[in-house]
């Protein structure tokens, strides 16, 4: 197989591991904490995981665990969207079994969940994992987003297990993957099963955190591979200063990604949905906010700047979040006669008398690309898919418009010319950072060690990430801790709480410090590609967010 030199040389890569887990394996001891609670509505949480609810916070530290050298037999899944570190994690569980007991077995399932549910698995070996450590992507044995939900898919998934003969499951997902695998920690002990469920936490938007998940892994790769894209065009833009690029970033639920990469490059505008939702900004007040930048460079004679967008922006705008639900539901109800009509403007026509009446003249006033786009195929769960609606695109228009209606005024004395680009595919299969390749390694590693130890129904956990990555702190932390009920399908379900951007915590504060700055003068920062050989503090940095939120 023909390799990149790049590829070859991340082979020879050793991931660096915290101290508490180097060395011989029986000398890793837990330190077991307090019992827990759920980190909202415990007393529901309680009544559904009966047999896994309250579990302690366990941390790993150099003393005696001679249990730990039992062979096991372990099955792991990769859930959701790909993030960089995945093959990592999976090289960290197959080395932690190996070093415990040669005669322990890894089996990876394919294509996510369902590989478990339907049986689809490979035996993992050395020549297998060898062939994708420190590698970016999910293709080692594929993900998928199938969710263990209903009675037969929790059937299958025990009677795969017990066909396999394991002790143990690893799943490595985000939030709504993890909490999967709390359910099924549970389900297997409410059969008598003895199986053991090990989470890990993946995810590029970065919003499965909290105080003992201080990142997910798959965020400092994922958000330095766009910064390097930003600081490219920023550079692009100054030298032929007449472009403003408006530039749509990953991250539908939360603006982790886009205030990030903000931190690192320093562009003219950047957007934070959860500050849009708390302040109830309108579509034109983002679009004046814009046009003031836009104007004041201007009559710096600079006609060129760059804005960021986070992917789910449309969903924070209160009169858009409003439109996009009417239209959820209308077109629930009326599917059928709806996908009959072919016409954009008997679409419209169709749609905007049900519609109520501020959504219904907002939907006429939107572009009509846009509008187009919010009347496509809906998502499995019958909701707009966000991620197809071209917001860069609609920033633009309804900005070149406005600047427009200025120019006329005789107030705006620049020329405009937008440019849009959506960078999301080009972040998830990226090599990881040094960063992203130990902190996937150790943590799994950390989840053969819970697994051997004998736990369950935990997510593992690597502590202390702005540190050195010996000085970090692995454990593990009980699902049930991290859930609360959400309203799902009409009905309330147990959920791992997403992390929103925290507009008073020190990343967002240190970044509203300095944007009104940043929009008048060019600041630019260009942050280059990820170097993985060199200074500590070229190769092995993790990103601001992390730096600035445990200094």
């Amino acid at each position: 197989m023909d390799l990149s030199a790049l590829q070859q040389a991340r082979y020879g890569y050793k991931p660096k591991l915290p101290a508490s887990l180097s060395g011989d394996v029986a000398s890793i001891a837990l330190k077991v904490g307090s019992p827990t609670e759920s980190v909202a509505d415990p007393g529901e949480i309680k009544e559904i995981f009966k047999h896994t609810y309250g579990k302690p916070i366990i941390t790993f530290e150099k003393g005696t665990n001679e249990g730990i050298r039992r062979a096991v037999r372990v099955g792991v899944i990769l859930s959701g969207g790909q993030a960089p570190g995945g093959h990592n994690v999976i090289a960290g569980l197959y080395d932690g079994l190996k070093k415990g007991n040669p005669n322990s077995a890894l089996y990876g399932f394919l294509g996510g969940p369902e590989g478990l549910i339907e049986n689809k698995s490979v035996q993992i070996t050395d020549q297998m994992i060898d062939a994708y450590r420190n590698t970016g992507g999910f293709d080692i044995i594929g993900s998928g987003r199938t969710k263990i939900e209903s009675p037969e898919q929790f059937a299958g998934a025990l009677e795969t297990a017990k066909k396999h003969n394991l002790n143990g499951v690893v799943i490595i997902g985000g939030d709504d993957s993890n909490t999967n695998a709390g359910l099924l920690a549970e389900y297997f002990l409410e059969k008598g099963s003895a199986l053991q469920v090990i989470g890990c936490p993946k995810t590029i938007d970065g919003d499965l955190k909290n105080q003992h998940i201080e990142a997910s892994f798959g965020f400092d790769t994922a958000a330095k591979t766009y910064s390097e894209l930003i600081g490219n065009i920023q550079r692009d833009a100054n030298s032929a200063k007449k472009y403003w690029h408006f530039i749509k970033l990953m991250g539908r639920a939360a603006s982790h990604i886009a205030l990030e990469c903000a931190l690192q490059t320093q562009p003219n505008i950047c957007l934070i949905s959860e500050e849009v939702e708390a302040k109830k900004l309108s579509l034109k007040q983002i679009v004046d906010r814009i046009c003031d930048a836009v104007v004041k460079r201007a009559e710096n004679q600079e006609n060129f700047g760059v804005v960021l967008i986070p992917e789910g922006l449309v969903e924070f705008i209160p009169e858009m979040k409003q439109l996009i639900s009417e239209l959820n539901d209308i077109l629930a109800v009326h599917e059928k006669a709806f996908s009959r009509i072919e016409a954009f403007h008997d679409q419209l026509e169709f749609i905007a008398p049900k519609l109520s009446g501020p959504s219904g003249e907002l939907l006429r006033h939107l572009p009509q690309t846009i509008a187009k786009e919010l009347f496509m195929d809906r998502d499995p769960h019958g909701n707009v898919q966000v991620s197809l609606i071209e917001t860069e695109k609609l920033l633009i228009t309804l900005t070149k418009k406005r600047l427009e209606e200025l120019k006329a005024a005789g107030t705006y004395p620049g020329k405009f010319s937008g440019l849009g680009h959506f960078f999301g595919y080009e972040g998830r299969c990226a090599f990881p950072s040094n960063f992203d390749a130990d902190y996937g390694y150790a943590l799994g590693f950390s989840a053969f060690a819970l697994i051997a130890s004998g736990q369950t129904g935990y997510l593992s956990c690597v502590k202390n990430l702005a540190a050195p990555a010996e000085q970090w702190i692995p454990g593990g932390v009980p699902l049930t801790m991290m859930m609360h009920l959400e309203q799902r399908h009409g009905a309330k379900k147990p959920v791992i709480r997403k992390a929103l951007v925290e507009l008073d915590g020190a990343p967002f504060k240190t970044f509203a410090a300095h944007r009104e700055a940043w929009a008048v003068k060019t600041s630019f920062l260009y942050p280059g590609a990820i170097q993985y050989y060199g200074p500590p503090e070229v190769c092995n940095q993790p990103t601001k967010t992390l730096k600035l939120e445990h200094p």
